[in-house]
C-alpha cells in the first residue's frame, strides 16, 4: 500500500493560514454585522462577510507570526477597510430614495423658515406618509452616497460621550496588554466583548455556547485582568 507523500512546507503553511482565517471568522462576522447595523437595507451583510473573508485570505499570507502580536490585531483595520472600499463603489441611492431625500430638504428648509430648527424624523415621516424606519434608512444612504468618505461619515453616527469614550480607550489599552498571555478563546472573547462591543448573548450565538458558559469565562477573565491589570 503507498504510503501519502509527506506534506510540503508550502501545503503545512497554507493549512496554518486558512486555520487562521477559520479561527478568526466569529470576530470578522461580528465586526460585519455591526457595520450593517448602520446601513441602509438593500446592503448584503454576506456580503460585507464575503469582502471580509477574502481580505482576511491574503493576510493570512502576509502574517508573519514573529512579527506581530496577535492576527486579528493585524487585520482588524485592514478587514474593515475592505468593507468600507466595497461600500464606496455602491450607489446606494436608489432613484425612489432619491426623491425621497429632495422631499426632505423641500421640508426641511419650509419648517427652519417657519420655526428656525430643523424636523424631528417622526414630523418628516408624517409629512410624506412614510413610517420613521425608512426615513432614518434613506437620510443613512444619502450620508454615505455623500461627499465625506463612508468611515468618517458611519463614525457620526456612533459618536460615545468624549469622557465616557477616552475612559473607555484607556480601559481597552490596558487589555491589549495583557491580551497577549490570554488563550486563544479567551483573546476572541475579549475581542468580541470589549472591541467589537458585542453582548455576552450574541458572543454566545457567535462561538455557540451557552450564555451562562460565556458569563463564565467572561467572570474567569475579568479575575484575570483585575489581578494583572493591579
Amino acid at each position: 500500500m503507498l504510503k501519502e507523500p509527506p506534506k510540503t512546507y508550502a501545503q503545512i503553511l497554507k493549512k496554518e493560514q486558512d486555520e487562521l482565517v477559520l479561527s478568526y471568522m466569529p470576530a470578522l462576522r461580528a465586526m460585519a454585522f455591526r457595520l450593517k447595523e448602520r446601513l441602509p437595507a438593500s446592503i448584503d451583510v454576506n456580503d460585507l462577510i464575503s469582502i471580509g473573508v477574502e481580505e482576511m485570505i491574503k493576510l493570512s499570507r502576509r502574517y508573519d507570526k514573529e512579527q506581530n502580536d496577535n492576527f486579528w490585531g493585524f487585520a482588524k483595520k485592514r478587514v474593515n477597510g475592505s468593507m468600507l472600499d466595497y461600500l464606496r463603489s455602491l450607489d446606494v441611492m436608489s432613484r425612489n430614495n432619491r426623491k425621497i431625500i429632495k422631499d426632505i430638504d423641500v421640508i426641511i428648509d419650509e419648517y427652519f423658515l417657519e420655526h428656525e430648527c430643523e424636523p424631528d424624523d417622526e414630523y418628516l415621516a408624517k409629512k410624506l406618509n412614510l413610517d420613521i424606519e425608512k426615513i432614518k434608512e434613506v437620510k443613512t444612504a444619502h450620508a454615505i452616497s455623500y461627499t465625506l468618505p463612508i468611515d468618517e461619515q458611519l463614525e457620526l453616527y456612533n459618536e460615545d460621550n468624549t469622557l465616557e469614550k477616552i475612559e473607555k480607550e484607556e480601559l481597552v489599552e490596558k487589555i491589549h496588554k495583557v491580551l497577549d498571555n490570554l488563550k486563544e478563546r479567551e483573546q476572541l472573547i475579549i475581542q468580541l466583548y470589549y472591541y467589537e462591543e458585542l453582548s455576552l448573548k450574541e458572543i454566545s450565538e457567535i462561538l455557540e455556547i451557552s450564555e451562562s458558559r460565556i458569563s463564565q469565562i467572561h467572570k474567569k477573565l475579568l479575575k484575570k485582568l483585575r489581578e494583572r491589570l493591579a
